[in-house]
Formats: C-alpha cells, sequence, structure tokens
C-alpha cells in the first residue's frame, strides 16, 4: 500500500471531545499487553517539529515524495542540500520525557511492543526495545540501484567534503529532518552517489507516495493482534499507515486509547482521547504507576 501524500484532514463528523483524564490510559497499561503506536507528536518537546499541530511544517512545507525523488535529479539535490543541514540539528535531538515513559513502560513489562511513524530514533535512545520503525529510519542510507545500506554518519562526512563551506541560514527544520532552503541557496549543492555501484542514494524512510514495505505492516498488524489494546501517542492519523491499526484493533474490539492534543483521524475508534502535553501525560501515568523515568 502506497503512502498517499496527504497534507490535511478535516473532520467530517463531530468527535468526541478530548479529557485530561489520564485514569483509561493508566488502568490499560495497568493491565498489560499495550502496543504503543506513535506519532510527530512525540518528538515535538525534543525539538523536532510535527506535521499538522499547531505551527507545523505542513504549512510551510511541502514533503518530498517518492516520485519527484526519484525522477529529477534537481529534486535529489534539493533534497540532499537541505536534509544535509537538517541533519546536523536533527542529529543532536535527544530523547524526552514522553519517550523516556515509552521505555519505562516497556521496562516493566507492560507493553507487548512498539510502532512508530518516527524515523528519529528518540525511542530506542530513550531504551525502548524491539522498537518497528514503520517509515523506517533517518540514520541509515539505501542505494536504490544496489540496494546497499549504508550510516548516515558516513554520508553526512562524505557530503561535508564535496560542500566545504556550505552552511546557508536555516529558515526551519522539519520532521522528517529536511531543512528550509530556498532554491537559491541549494544550487551548485554537489550530491554524492553508492560508493558500490555510483547509483543513487536515499534515506532508509518511506517518502510520501511511496509503499510501506509489506511484510513490515504484516509485522504491526501481527503485533496488533496480539495486544490486549492499543496506545496511539501524537499521531494525527492522517495518513492510512497508522489508521489502519487503529481500525484493526477497534474491529477486533480491543480497546483504543489516544493521547493527543488535537483531533485525530481514529477519534471516532477511541475509547478516549487525552488532550494533553504528552511529556507531562506520559510521567504523570508513570508516576501513577510508580515506575520511574531514567
Amino acid at each position: 500500500m502506497r503512502m498517499r501524500p496527504t497534507l490535511s484532514w478535516n473532520p467530517a463528523e463531530d468527535l468526541p471531545p478530548g479529557t485530561t483524564d489520564l485514569e483509561p490510559v493508566a488502568a490499560a497499561l495497568r493491565a498489560g499487553g499495550v502496543l504503543v503506536l506513535s506519532g510527530a507528536g512525540i518528538s515535538t518537546e525534543s525539538g523536532i517539529p510535527d506535521y499538522r499541530g499547531e505551527g507545523g511544517s505542513l504549512s510551510r512545507h511541502t514533503p518530498m515524495t517518492y516520485q519527484d525523488f526519484t525522477a529529477a535529479a534537481q529534486a535529489r539535490r534539493r533534497y540532499w542540500a537541505r536534509s544535509h543541514l537538517g541533519w546536523r540539528t536533527f542529529g543532536r535531538a535527544r530523547p524526552n520525557a514522553g519517550h523516556r515513559a515509552v521505555a519505562a513502560f516497556g521496562r516493566s513489562g507492560l507493553l507487548s511492543g512498539v510502532v512508530t511513524q518516527n524515523v528519529d530514533g528518540l525511542h530506542q535512545a530513550a531504551g525502548s526495545e524491539g522498537v518497528v520503525e514503520l517509515h523506517g529510519s533517518l540514520a541509515r542510507v539505501v542505494c536504490l540501484s544496489c540496494g546497499a545500506f549504508s550510516p548516515r554518519r558516513e554520508l553526512a562526512r562524505r557530503l561535508e567534503e564535496a560542500n566545504p563551506g556550505f552552511a546557508p541560514v536555516v529558515a526551519g527544520i522539519n520532521p522528517d529532518g529536511d531543512a528550509d532552503l530556498t532554491d537559491d541557496q541549494v544550487t551548485g549543492f554537489r550530491v554524492v552517489p553508492c560508493t558500490a555501484c555510483g547509483g543513487i542514494l536515499k534515506p532508509d524512510v518511506v517518502f510520501f507516495g511511496e509503499a510501506v514495505p509489506p511484510q513490515r505492516v504484516e509485522h504491526c498488524r501481527e503485533l496488533v493482534r496480539a495486544a490486549t489494546s492499543l496506545l496511539v501517542l501524537g499521531s494525527s492519523l492522517t495518513v492510512m499507515s497508522g489508521l489502519r491499526f487503529v481500525r484493526q484493533a477497534a474491529q477486533a474490539g480491543k480497546p483504543v486509547l489516544i493521547v493527543n492534543r488535537d483531533q485525530t483521524r481514529g477519534d471516532r475508534h477511541a475509547l478516549t482521547r487525552v488532550a494533553l502535553p504528552l511529556g507531562a501525560a506520559l510521567s504523570t501515568v508513570a508516576l501513577q504507576l510508580g515506575l520511574p523515568l531514567d
């Protein structure tokens, strides 16, 4: 299934209002077997903006699509110039209280798994294990010709060498690690090829318009089937890649709980939606459960 470049979503129905009552979330965790599905909203407190929340990057930025990236060298130059600068900031991001709370839930045996739509690696940095990266990871690069993988830090070094002194002023950083630059600012940026075959390099992430690998989707479906409940953290569920798991859980009669300040596309399937900042909300739940945060 391909991710459509869905840039906005407007509720077509009256959705239940959010609450500040965290007890349903705590109760689900006490019961155990909770599958976490996280989105960009859990990383905003680490300095990484989300797409659709207040001040989200979609108000000023259209994400790169797979079709544009593969079709034109100019699009790849623009992407890699912007991503190269964005990586300097993105790579310095550190886990926040929300990530640490999820890791604490996992260490205490309350979770059956963690699936994230994020590409920032912050769940793993906080100590969560076995995280399924639904949309891949910015820390890896893949060659579209030979399929070879390489570390992003290695590509960053090569791009630095190929573009000495490249340091334009950045207007902002986006959830995909892309920096806001004008076309004039990226003129002359040199893109480097795969060292193994000379092919086109791409971050190992699922672009808008690209298919999530079917085996990864099926693995997530298996996790939903095995879970007692589904806890959605910081996702608007606008794109089907995450919403389908909410629908699957609801159809199976499993409780769906959402912590997100704004309305989501999955609210009508949810037992509750807690409209609180994630770091504070999850820290409070951890405290209620007697779990320390590292």
